[in-house]
């Protein structure tokens, strides 16, 4: 069966929106994880929101230049669970339709390589309470934006975690990885 990973940037204010403030940080260290992660990925699952910046910013980028990654974004198959998007322009995009839950089940119960999520709101919720979610890994970035924490606040949604990983990275960041235990 496939792994499901979640992959999250987050600030030490509780910020995941637009993650711009991660560029300074993404230092060769950093580039071999997030490489490897895709290479162990041959599918991506988001949200709309995550959907709708991703989309929006990787179609634009050099996919000729192997360090921007964007040759694996643009072309990785990639599931949207959204109630709202019909016609997707982002290539080899597919919107779940109905049960997000029996979707993302379907998805695991297929051949292949981990499907690797970005960001962490309610679509992570709901896969964290099916128990769906095989690994979060929070790449904590030792940065204050002082905005909003957590796009999606997610007000009904507690979970406990083991940790499974830790990496200190030269940078100051650090990628703490956990298995989700108890969803309640």
């Amino acid at each position: 069966m496939r792994k499901l990973i979640n992959s999250t940037y987050i600030t030490l204010d509780g910020v995941i929106e637009n993650p711009m403030w991660t560029g300074p940080y993404f230092d060769e260290e950093a580039m071999s994880l997030a490489g490897a992660q895709t290479d162990e990925a041959d599918a991506m699952l988001m949200g709309r929101a995550t959907y709708d910046g991703m989309s929006a910013a990787w179609p634009n980028m050099d996919e000729s230049d192997p360090t921007t990654g964007a040759a694996y974004f643009n072309n990785v198959k990639k599931y949207v669970a959204s109630t709202t998007l019909t016609n997707p322009t982002w290539n080899n995009t597919e919107v779940l339709q109905g049960d997000l839950v029996a979707a993302v089940t379907a998805l695991k119960a297929q051949e292949g390589r981990n499907i690797i999520q970005y960001g962490f709101g309610s679509v992570t919720a709901q896969l964290i309470r099916a128990g769906l979610v095989d690994e979060v890994r929070f790449w904590i970035h030792p940065v204050l934006e002082g905005t909003a924490s957590v796009t999606v606040p997610l007000t009904d949604f507690t979970a406990s975690f083991d940790l499974v990983d830790t990496r200190v990275h030269k940078s100051g960041v650090i990628v703490a990885s956990y298995r989700p235990k108890t969803v309640a």
